[in-house]
């Protein structure tokens, strides 16, 4: 796996370079001391993952963060910092994970393995799974069992065939993930594409969608209209 660091301090750089030095499957690291650069080695060399301060002069990490959206094959990003303030937003953003400095190397391993999942999404057999990931353990659920996901004040709340699962991913993450398998119904909800079954009118005459196996019909809102009704005529 390919590493950008990006940090303006040189110690927060070297430091991160001897503890990847001791974690398995690492390969080139690049650095870039602010946002600008990162953009330009990310455009020349497609690492596979940043490591990005947040404080940065210029650009910040969470601006660098949205212009990586516009590359064709974006890198996962984990966030190493030394502010508790940001988490929310980074995880918003679809960031992998958070760390902060002094960043330690049990947690980097767990980060770097949580990106390399997310980069890559594993199958269990031949079934898709989705990765879901609460208080710092993860495990999986078949794609086939998830009836929809529903984004609550603090948490991810997933249905599925066998029951719920809360989740501290955010429905941007699994979408940015799982593209070809999710849809946006609305901004607080996704569902398995194959899930569509179609569309009613609700009493307050908002547009719900009728879902395989089960009886609640999330509402569609009307930003995402046009793409579920495209989905279920094609």
């Amino acid at each position: 796996m390919r590493i950008l660091i990006v940090d303006d301090e040189p110690l927060a750089r070297t430091r991160l370079i001897a503890l990847l030095g001791q974690c398995a499957d690492v390969g080139p690291i690049d650095t870039a001391v602010d946002g600008e650069a990162a953009l330009a080695v990310c455009a020349e060399q497609a690492p596979d993952l940043l490591l990005a301060d947040i404080n940065m002069p210029g650009m910040d990490g969470t601006q660098l963060t949205r212009r990586l959206t516009s590359l064709p094959n974006p890198p996962q990003v984990v966030f190493c910092t030394a502010y508790t303030q940001f988490a929310a937003q980074a995880y918003e953003l679809g960031a992998a994970d958070y760390l902060l400095k002094p960043v330690s190397l049990t947690r980097l391993r767990e980060a770097l393995e949580r990106a390399r999942r997310l980069r890559r999404p594993e199958a269990v057999g031949t079934r898709p799974t989705l990765s879901v990931r609460m208080a710092g353990s993860e495990h999986r659920i078949a794609l086939a069992d998830v009836l929809y996901l529903e984004a609550g004040d603090k948490y991810v709340n997933v249905i599925h065939a066998a029951g719920a699962d809360l989740t501290d991913m955010s429905l941007r993450q699994f979408e940015q993930h799982y593209p070809e398998q999710l849809i946006r119904l609305h901004r607080n909800c996704l569902v398995p594409r194959q899930r569509l079954l179609g569309l009613i009118t609700g009493s307050d005459g908002e547009t719900l969608a009728r879902l395989a196996g089960t009886a609640v019909t999330p509402q569609v809102s009307r930003r995402n209209l046009a793409e579920v009704r495209k989905l279920l005529h094609d």
